[in-house]
C-alpha cells in the first residue's frame, strides 16, 4: 500500500528540539493544517466543525534512518534514555512503519489562498510535518480514563522552573510567550543530558532560544537571538 501526504502542519517549531513529546501537554500551542491542492474541498470537510478533537495520522518526517532500519528495542526518553523497551510497547518515531498518530483540539475552519484549513491546538508536530489521516476523536470509544499506561504510570515528565529576563518578554506577543514558557517548562533537552554548563539553542518562531539548566531543576535564558530567515519547504 502505498499513501502519500494530504496535508502538511504548520508551526512555529521547525526542529525536534523543543516540540512537546506528547500532544495534549501544551494545548496553547497552535498550527495550521493545509491541505495538498487535490484534497482543497470543502466537501472533505463537512461536519468536521461539530467535534471537539481529531486524530492526526502523520509521519516521523525528520527520522535520520534509512528506510526499513528499525531496532525491536529502544530507550524511551522517559525512562532516562538508559532502559529498554519494546518499540510496540513505545511511542518512539523508529518504526518498522514511521507512523505517528496525535490528538489535537480543532479550533476552526479558515478559508484561505490555500483552501480550508484547519487551525488546531495541542500537537506534538514540527513544522513541514506530513498529514496522512485524519479522523474525528470519539469521547465514548476513544476515551479510557482508568486504562493501564505500563512503565508510564510509575513515571512522569518534572516540570522545570522557567526565568526569562524580562527584557526579552516584548519579543513576544502574551500567547506566544505563554507556549515558549510552557515548551521550556517540559524540558527539551535529551533525557540524558544533564550538563549545567551546556548551552542549548532551540528555535521558537523567528528566534533561537539559548539557554541553560542547573542542577536544581531551573531553566535560565541566557540569550534570545533572531534566526536567519530559511527558504520555506512544503
Amino acid at each position: 500500500m502505498n499513501i502519500e501526504p494530504i496535508a502538511y502542519y504548520r508551526s512555529p517549531q521547525p526542529t525536534k528540539f523543543g516540540v512537546p513529546r506528547q500532544s495534549g501537554l501544551v494545548p496553547e500551542l497552535r498550527g495550521r493544517i493545509v491541505f495538498e491542492p487535490e484534497y482543497r474541498i470543502a466537501d472533505a470537510l463537512r461536519g468536521i466543525e461539530g467535534f471537539d478533537y481529531l486524530w492526526l495520522v502523520w509521519g516521523f518526517s525528520l527520522n535520520n534512518r534509512k528506510e526499513g532500519d528499525w531496532s525491536p528495542l529502544v530507550r524511551p526518553p522517559l525512562l532516562g534514555g538508559n532502559t529498554y523497551m519494546g518499540v510496540f510497547a513505545t511511542r518512539s518515531p523508529y518504526r518498522p512503519n514511521p507512523l505517528g498518530l496525535s490528538s489535537v483540539r480543532l479550533l476552526g475552519v479558515e478559508e484561505s489562498a490555500d483552501g480550508p484549513v484547519l487551525i488546531v491546538a495541542g500537537a506534538d508536530l514540527v513544522d513541514g510535518t506530513p498529514i496522512y489521516d485524519i479522523k474525528p476523536y470519539l469521547a465514548y470509544s476513544d476515551s479510557h480514563p482508568d486504562a493501564r499506561c505500563g512503565f508510564v504510570d510509575s513515571r512522569h515528565w518534572e516540570r522545570l522552573k522557567v526565568v526569562i529576563p524580562e527584557r526579552f518578554k516584548p519579543l513576544f506577543n502574551d500567547n506566544e510567550f505563554r507556549i515558549l514558557y510552557k515548551v521550556l517548562e517540559l524540558d527539551p533537552r535529551p533525557q540524558y543530558h544533564n550538563d549545567p554548563e551546556r548551552v542549548y539553542g532551540m528555535p521558537f518562531g523567528n528566534y533561537d532560544i539559548r539557554f541553560k539548566v542547573s542542577g536544581d531543576s531551573c531553566l535560565d535564558v541566557v540569550d534570545i537571538v533572531e534566526r536567519v530567515k530559511e527558504t520555506p519547504s512544503r
